[in-house]
């Protein structure tokens, strides 16, 4: 009996001095969270989306608070810097705003299907298939994986192709990453608009016509009418240097394809 209660005692002891060696660890090694980084993720959106470079909105939070630029939430625009500037007592600076933007114009009135898809219902997963069922293999496939990539209902899909509400969208990216065509960007906010070519196949004239009748064919008229050479052709397609653009719209009133346009209320620069 004897040796069954010092074995009970040798027992309870060794744990009470593991519960102090425990709290005295906690005292030692506890690392201090600057409750202003709590403050701060509550300002940011929430989107999670890694266009300020960081893993997500806590990371940057922490970042902002170790001494990160107050200004680079894409998602949360100048709304989210201003707020967040306040919080640190730094000056929030400018704050770049981005808008998504889909460079296709190949809905169902300009494309056909090639082949009846009965596959899962993404585009990732019919892009494996010859590139997708769309005539057009460089264009939108339509099946909405930009649409569940969004988390503020920016986008939807629209007789066969994707289109972006502006007013909606934030920049923060989501959908670009979830196309497997690469055919939407980001632009900077910007006061004055700009051209946007909407088209992305880089086939032969005679070949994209095959393929989309809403496509860029090449033809390097907007080259020509430019007054600034602000327009060149790559790969069969317009593409527009908007460092020397003036948007003076001779772009826009010349392409025999109408596939040049611009934005109402805002402009745009690409982000790669």
């Amino acid at each position: 009996m004897n040796t069954i209660i010092l074995a009970s005692l040798v027992i309870a002891a060794i744990g009470l001095l593991g519960a102090v060696l425990l709290v005295v660890a906690s005292k030692v090694f506890a690392v201090t969270e600057d409750e202003r980084a709590k403050a701060v993720e509550l300002v940011l959106p929430g989107a999670n989306c890694g266009s300020c470079g960081y893993a997500g909105c806590a990371a940057y939070a922490k970042a902002v608070v170790e001494g990160a630029p107050v200004n680079q939430c894409i998602a949360g625009g100048a709304a989210a810097a201003d707020k967040i500037a306040r919080i640190m007592g730094v000056e929030a600076g400018t704050a770049t705003e981005y808008k998504a933007m889909v460079a296709c114009r190949g809905d169902l009135s300009h494309t056909k299907k090639r082949y009846e898809y009965h596959g899962i219902p993404t585009c990732a997963a019919c892009n494996v298939l010859y590139n997708g069922d769309s005539s057009c293999p460089f264009g939108c496939l339509g099946f909405g994986d930009c649409t569940k990539a969004c988390k503020f209902g920016a986008i939807e899909i629209v007789d066969g192709i994707a289109h972006v509400d502006p007013e909606k969208c934030t920049g923060c990216g989501a959908c670009k990453a979830a196309c497997p065509k690469r055919i939407i960007f980001l632009y900077a906010y910007k006061e004055e608009p700009k051209p946007i070519v909407m088209c992305s196949n880089h086939k032969k004239a005679v070949d994209t016509r095959r393929e989309c009748t809403a496509g860029c064919i090449g033809c390097g008229k907007c080259v020509r009418n430019c007054p600034v050479e602000a327009i060149s052709i790559h790969d069969n397609v317009a593409r527009v240097d908007y460092d020397k653009c003036i948007s003076c719209r001779k772009c826009v009133t010349n392409c025999p394809m109408n596939c040049i346009t611009i934005p109402e209320k805002w402009s745009v620069r690409e982000t790669g």
